[in-house]
């Protein structure tokens, strides 16, 4: 008979061990709490405006095609995949960068910038490729159990870059502030600052000048669609509206789950939500973090969030568009060092349909808005309100255009609906932060260390942070549960 998982969740991680443990012969069934499949990457649809809710950057296009692959697949049996040219804009106070689609065009515009810059880049960038190759190939495909998981012939030769920093490594070449922030900018999306992140992860450099940054039709959710049709090919069977009550525990092992107050049998139990809400769906004996441990951790930031229908095309805005037109250490200090809501905050937006038309209506724009913040922090209207009056001032003034009038409708998120709608820790957005203390073997673990049978996946274990780390970290936990039923 075939063995039992229930999957507590269906973000990235979730669908992608959900797949992986079908295929193996596993019998698996998903729980969401939601009424939508998808976690954090969730769609909002309204008078013909599409939004993601969540993940809004395509990077790491081999980690998608890797997954499919698996399972005989390709991403173009799913969806239309672009590379968008330019990648994205950053708008500084007096000039703006635009990052293109090849590196001899960003070299371009490096050098615009500050002459004799591209020469470093291109060694930069260089140095970053042999990065990425040895944390995709070695290093992330590693469960997080030993600290000898570390230790390669690859990694031996670069072991000093996990004691220097990003921030130290770009400044020693770059001295124009633009390009610093430029190339400090991807590690972001690992949810620390650059002068907490390990030189080691220069490889988010290469697979945003490297790689590029691509699209997929539709938006984001057109890949949690593809995972969704898989899985249900692969005979998963996915309750939506279902939030679990319990993780069920007898003679130290996982039985299964309550969901409805109806228990639920199973032989393995896998959690794809919050780590630290997931333990608390165990009796506290049983939870290896305490309140104590999470305290103490260096959590990636929140975001404020606005998903705006304008009726009007806009002007002088890419697809992907920073604007760094602040004090970026400043903002940072006030996520990270002393957290409290930014003085005066850098800012994200993007606008899809300026290269997919599927996603607005004719001769609209779907706008979507986001301030990274500390987590934790108080989330009142009066707030949301006064930050999207802050931040729609700037955009106006450095896009050179007035489009308040133009707005047809407005949508926030924020902590209090982080909190509400994903069960996330102090309302955070993106997970732990990648620091060297946390990082790999150092992070909360894929196997419950109390609980027999009871694994969890996602951006709070390892690998860490982001949506093709989702889709390994569910990978990494498939095969430990594999291994547990040897």
């Amino acid at each position: 008979m075939n063995k039992k998982v229930v999957v507590i969740g269906s973000g990235f991680s979730s669908l992608s061990a959900s797949c992986y443990l079908a295929k193996m012969g596993f019998k698996v069934s998903i729980y969401e709490k939601n009424d939508t499949v998808g976690g954090r990457a969730r769609q909002l649809i309204k008078e013909g405006f599409t939004f993601d809710i969540g993940p809004s950057w395509y990077w790491m296009p081999d980690i998608f095609d890797t997954f499919f692959a698996a399972f005989g697949k390709k991403t173009s049996d799913f969806y239309q995949l672009d590379k968008l040219s330019p990648a994205y804009r950053i708008f500084f106070s007096d000039d703006s960068i635009t990052i293109g689609d090849s590196m001899d065009k960003i070299c371009v515009e490096f050098e615009r910038i500050e002459v004799g810059s591209s020469k470093h880049l291109r060694k930069f960038i260089a140095d970053a490729q042999e990065n990425y190759d040895i944390a995709i190939n070695k290093v992330v495909l590693r469960p997080g159990i030993s600290p000898l998981e570390l230790v390669t012939k690859e990694t031996v030769l670069k072991v000093d870059q996990f004691f220097k920093t990003i921030s130290g490594q770009v400044r020693k070449k770059f001295k124009n502030p633009k390009l610093i922030s430029t190339l400090e900018f991807p590690v972001l999306f690992l949810g620390a600052k650059p002068s907490k992140t390990p030189s080691f992860y220069s490889f988010m450099n290469f697979a945003d000048f490297g790689l590029g940054t691509w699209h997929p039709k539709g938006g984001m959710y057109e890949i949690i669609k593809a995972m969704h049709s898989l899985a249900i090919e692969l005979g998963v069977v996915i309750h939506t509206d279902s939030p679990v009550e319990k993780i069920r525990v007898e003679k130290g092992k996982a039985i299964g789950i309550v969901v409805d107050n109806k228990s639920i049998d199973s032989d393995f139990v896998l959690s794809g939500a919050d780590y630290h809400h997931s333990e608390t769906l165990l009796d506290e004996h049983h939870r290896q973090y305490s309140e104590a441990f999470w305290s103490k951790k260096t959590f990636a930031p929140s975001s404020l969030l606005f998903y705006i229908g304008f009726d009007t095309k806009l002007m002088n805005v890419e697809h992907h568009n920073l604007f760094f037109d602040t004090d970026f250490e400043r903002h940072a200090e006030e996520i990270y060092d002393e957290p409290r809501w930014p003085t005066d905050p850098l800012f994200y937006a993007n606008f899809p349909s300026i290269t997919d038309s599927s996603m607005a209506p004719d001769g609209c724009e779907t706008g979507f808005f986001l301030i990274p913040i500390a987590p934790g922090l108080e989330d009142t209207p009066q707030l949301r309100e006064q930050y999207f009056d802050l931040i729609m001032a700037r955009f106006q003034k450095r896009t050179g255009q007035q489009v308040e009038n133009n707005i047809i409708f407005k949508e926030s998120f924020c902590v209090n609906d982080f909190l509400e709608e994903y069960n996330s820790y102090k309302g955070n957005a993106y997970g732990m932060a990648n620091t060297l203390l946390q990082t790999a073997f150092l992070r909360p673990k894929l196997q419950s260390k109390k609980v027999k049978n009871l694994f969890f996946t996602g951006q709070l274990t390892v690998p860490g942070p982001g949506v093709p780390p989702a889709l390994i970290s569910g990978k990494l936990v498939s095969e430990l549960i594999a291994k547990a039923d040897k």
